[in-house]
């Protein structure tokens, strides 16, 4: 068995261990939520942090990755869209649900775990670049919609920053980041207590992430809206990789980079398609169906997308 396969088997291995722990009931399920507001609370915030203050960015080139990443996330956003409400007659407000679970990547939850699985401390470096664009950029987008599609058009932009800056400036993963890269700015080391107390948390956060992730993935299920679900799973697994693969090729990202922008793109849909169609008040067996098939597929396609890029990146 290749490293590669043997570290995607390890990664969507933790999420089984995971789903199978609340599928048996050998955990409660008050305990999945726990573990997702610890990794997502403590854990990850601090590995983020610490990635912001170790981190060497040098040659990362942010803007063509970005671009790369995103131009994916516009061209499989649209698609997913109409495909929701011009494939399937679905409402608009199930259309913007469509298009956020054709687009919005877990980059949090599996991916941060994956990167460093796969392409170690430099990978998830890298990650962090688009993490740290990805979460602002995908939530004003979110706010955007929800206030034309789910309050009939009338859109609001004081309301509608107001709204943004609420959420963001309380998000621990955007505090981790900024936090981050304020003690970046002093140039100081971090004391030595300090410093053990970040590692030893900062570390189990993968683990941790990958089984509440699996966890999580029993209270959703499968409940009608296969075929949409479907259809909206190939285009996060199979168009959003290729558009990402096209762009690397052609602004020209480093390997390592370019690498990273298509896993990242390939990753399955994350638990924020649900939380958007719960707000709406629509798309909810949509969403929760889709990101159950998506990630039960991703094991498969993931290793697939890994290996073409390794081909063409070298």
């Amino acid at each position: 068995m290749s490293p590669l396969t043997e570290t995607v088997l390890f990664v969507f291995a933790l999420v089984a261990l995971g789903y199978l722990a609340g599928l048996t009931g050998y955990l409660k399920a008050e305990t999945g939520d726990a573990l997702s507001q610890f990794a997502v609370g403590v854990a990850l915030p601090l590995l983020l942090f610490r990635t912001m203050v170790e981190a060497d960015f040098h040659g990362a080139a942010p803007w063509s990755l970005w671009a790369t990443y995103f131009v994916a996330v516009a061209v499989v956003w649209t698609c997913g869209h109409l495909v929701t409400t011009r494939v399937f007659g679905r409402e608009a407000q199930a259309g913007v649900v469509g298009g956020v679970a054709a687009s919005f990547s877990n980059l949090l939850l599996l991916g941060a775990p994956f990167m460093l699985g796969v392409f170690g401390q430099a990978g998830f470096e890298i990650l962090s670049l688009i993490l740290s664009v990805h979460l602002p950029a995908m939530l004003m987008a979110s706010i955007i919609l929800f206030e034309v599609f789910g309050r009939g058009g009338g859109v609001h932009p004081i309301q509608i920053v107001r709204e943004f800056l609420r959420k963001i400036f309380v998000n621990p993963l955007v505090i981790g980041i900024l936090a981050g890269l304020l003690w970046r700015v002093t140039g100081l080391a971090l004391p030595g207590l300090a410093a053990r107390l970040v590692d030893a948390l900062a570390d189990i956060a993968g683990p941790v992430a990958l089984f509440a992730m699996g966890f999580g993935l029993r209270k959703f299920g499968l409940s009608g809206n296969i075929r949409p679900a479907l259809a909206l799973t190939v285009l996060k697994l199979f168009l959003m990789p290729a558009v990402a693969l096209g762009m690397a090729m052609l602004l020209g990202l480093p390997p390592l980079s370019a690498k990273v922008a298509v896993a990242a793109a390939a990753l399955p849909s994350g638990v924020n398609s649900y939380l958007i169609a719960m707000q709406f008040g629509t798309g909810q067996g949509l969403a929760s169906n889709q990101l159950t098939i998506a990630t039960a597929c991703a094991a498969v396609t993931m290793a697939f997308w890994l290996t073409v890029a390794q081909a063409v990146f070298g």
